[in-house]
């Protein structure tokens, strides 16, 4: 494990597409074992830097470490193995519309494991059984309801027995009740796992019931972290202005 309690850390990270710069000396740390949630409006910045946890993209300037890997100099040999600890839960869900349940959970098991089939099959069941979706095993993507979607999503970012879990933008399209019950999950599965947790979203609720820390993007860098409780007595300026929704 990283030094000090940090399994992910951003230093004076900076990233441009084209003429559009994202980043601009962006700092984050990352402690295992908690949730970090990383907050902000649209276009800060915020999937960029799980991209960067997962090695998709590389810093132009500063340094990203992920449980002490450089991820600017990591061999592709080390950069295959920290894939396969780090489970992620995408917007869309991503599940494959031509598998059923069963088959998309089991996806990563039978690419990167050499489990039996049989092996294989006790490991959805409690994947699923985890996410409370036993007994959908041969439903198909377009059958399951927006929830039970992200749901099968996270019982397949689980497979792996990851000590990471990235989840961009868990809530979105959801209704409050089912973002309710996916923010359920998300403790859930924080307490049984052990995992260190990095969530990119907007919905505040969520990420002050879900959170043991906070960093807000803006403007390419991180206005503020800490607990929650920190950040709301701060008095931040962006903050407030992030609540309010006038940014």
């Amino acid at each position: 494990m990283a030094e000090n309690g940090i399994a992910v850390k951003f230093e004076s990270v900076h990233k441009r597409f084209d003429e559009l710069q994202v980043l601009t000396g962006m700092d984050l740390e990352v402690r295992w074992g908690e949730v970090t949630t990383i907050l902000g409006p649209s276009g800060c910045g915020k999937s960029v830097t799980l991209k960067h946890i997962i090695g998709i993209e590389q810093a132009d300037r500063g340094r990203v470490t992920v449980d002490g890997h450089d991820m600017s100099s990591i061999s592709n040999r080390d950069l295959k193995a920290l894939r396969k600890r780090i489970g992620v839960l995408f917007q869309s869900a991503a599940l494959f519309d031509s598998m059923n349940v069963r088959e998309n959970v089991a996806f990563g098991l039978r690419m990167h494991t050499r489990m039996s089939e049989k092996e294989i099959e006790e490991r959805v069941g409690v994947c699923l059984d985890a996410v409370r979706l036993s007994g959908a095993e041969l439903t198909m993507p377009v059958e399951l309801s927006g929830g039970m979607r992200k749901r099968a999503a996270l019982a397949r970012a689980i497979a792996m027995s990851p000590d990471f879990i990235l989840y961009d933008e868990p809530t979105t399209g959801l209704d409050p009740g089912t973002a309710a019950v996916v923010g359920d999950y998300i403790l859930k599965l924080q307490s049984e796992l052990d995992v260190t947790s990095v969530v990119v979203t907007h919905d505040l609720p969520l990420a002050r019931r879900i959170s043991d820390r906070l960093a807000l993007l803006y403007n390419g860098k991180t206005a503020i972290q800490g607990t929650p409780e920190e950040i709301e007595r701060s008095g931040n300026d962006v903050y407030d202005l992030f609540v309010q929704g006038k940014i």
